[in-house]
């Protein structure tokens, strides 16, 4: 029997699958496939909690595999040697693959494809990172133009996607190994892992009355409510695929009720396209998960203070916004967008700590961890990166805290020490006089730490850092 391997990376999903949809094109039966790879599972960038969230995601689509009269192979192993294997024991001519762009895929699979019959299809994002280029024929470095550039392209309803198939013909006598059960790896996940879990969690998000896509410009940066659609963990790893929220914005886009909330759902449109000009970095400056994509701005003397490193990492800083945010990470393996940028400001600026310590921290713990999406984030705070945030641009953790949780709820929720103080006082809780910091429980220097580093400051010390270092580039 005619049969094609479709190895599975990170498209867990059945619906608009274009490696599937290949697969089942091109031969009479087709064997679902994912490689455990040692140096993806076992990296030191590892997270317990995407682990978890991968594995049980496995899990769902192996039920829904079932469903469909199939079943999911799992093999552990170098990935070459593992569909080799495989290759010789289903005879399968053809491999399918979702293409991936960091660069330890293009590097496995460029080996791979000199050896086997692998064929990458799209599907991690909606616009290949060669498919856009600038009319000389280099790549966007600022985001502005590019999405000018994609929006143009990509027209409404021109994406398309791909049927989701009834039944899948799978080789019977093809066995693979059981899912890990690994220590740490058994945690309550904030988000329930699965195809049928992303399409409900986007489905809430397009079709609310109260929230969602059409109120999302003005909810997005209030860390206290669920303004934004936490869909990131579900791109992450495929269980919805970049062309189906491409299309559920349109969609909104097309169906709005008035301006204000056509505008709201093109300010999500927007994110999404931030994450394909993300991916097209790394494919085109995979140097940035080195250093610094501004080469005046490589020699930064951080301070790097391993105690100050270790109270941001412990939710430990004094200032309520960024604790609050450090602790949500720790708790959930998710953080709010502004809480990111919060935090990541606080690192880099605040206490003058290399960037790339919180980018490595951040994909150690996060459950949505990209390379390409956290090192962009993390180098457009630092103000290091292609299409940056102005050096200059110092987040104050007060007024942030103010301005995104002004009655302190997010705050509470993550801090309970703090859950006592009056809204007046949350944000700057060692203003609190004696009496008040007995009648609130929260005594500060032992309930809860002042503020590790005076911003103000901060704010004048990392300017000059900036301005010497990009002086002495000169």
């Amino acid at each position: 029997m005619d049969t094609a391997i479709w190895w599975i990376r990170r498209d867990l999903r059945l619906s608009d699958n274009q490696a599937l949809t290949k697969a089942i094109s091109s031969a009479n039966s087709v064997l679902p496939v994912f490689v455990l790879d040692p140096k993806l599972i076992d990296s030191p960038n590892s997270s317990p909690k995407r682990l978890a969230f991968l594995f049980k995601g496995l899990a769902e689509l192996d039920v829904d595999l079932r469903m469909r009269g199939s079943k999911l192979v799992i093999r552990r192993g170098e990935p070459l040697e593992v569909l080799s294997r495989l290759v010789r024991e289903s005879g399968a001519k053809q491999i399918f693959a979702e293409e991936d762009f960091t660069p330890y895929a293009r590097k496995r699979d460029s080996q791979i494809a000199s050896q086997l019959s692998l064929k990458l299809v799209g599907g991690s994002c909606v616009s290949h990172p060669k498919s856009l280029l600038k009319m000389d024929g280099t790549p966007y470095k600022v985001f502005t133009p590019y999405m000018r550039a994609w929006k143009a392209h990509y027209k409404f309803h021109s994406v398309l996607l791909a049927p989701l198939p009834e039944f899948i013909l799978t080789p019977a006598e093809v066995t693979g190994d059981r899912l890990p059960g690994q220590p740490g790896l058994d945690v309550i996940l904030l988000f329930e892992p699965g195809e049928k879990a992303a399409n409900q969690k986007l489905q809430e998000f397009i079709s609310s009355e109260i929230g969602g896509i059409y109120q999302y410009a003005d909810s997005r940066n209030l860390m206290g409510v669920s303004g934004t659609a936490q869909i990131s963990p579900y791109l992450r790893f495929g269980m919805l695929s970049a062309r189906q929220c491409i299309y559920a914005a349109q969609e909104a886009m097309e169906g709005s009720t008035d301006e204000h909330a056509r505008k709201s759902a093109e300010t999500w449109l927007n994110e999404l396209i931030w994450r394909e000009f993300y991916f097209a970095i790394l494919y085109h400056f995979p140097f940035v998960l080195r250093q610094s994509f501004r080469e005046n701005l490589r020699a930064i003397p951080w301070r790097n203070e391993t105690k100050e490193f270790s109270a941001w990492c412990d939710g430990r800083t004094g200032y309520p916004i960024v604790d609050a945010a450090m602790r949500q990470l720790a708790e959930t393996g998710w953080m709010h967008n502004r809480g990111r940028m919060i935090t990541a400001s606080f690192l880099v600026k605040d206490l003058v700590i290399d960037w790339r310590w919180g980018e490595r921290f951040f994909m150690q713990r996060l459950i949505d961890g990209d390379p390409a999406a956290n090192n962009g984030g993390w180098q457009w705070t630092a103000g290091t990166g292609t299409d940056a945030a102005p050096y200059f641009r110092v987040f104050n953790p007060i007024l942030q805290g103010k301005k995104f949780d002004p009655e302190g709820s997010f705050i509470k929720r993550w801090i309970p020490e703090l859950a006592a103080v009056p809204v007046r006082l949350i944000h700057t809780p060692w203003e609190m006089d004696t009496k008040i910091q007995q009648q609130s429980g929260c005594i500060i220097g032992e309930n809860y730490p002042p503020p590790i580093v005076d911003h103000g400051f901060a704010r004048e010390r990392i300017l000059e850092i900036y301005n010497i270092t990009k002086r002495n580039q000169q």
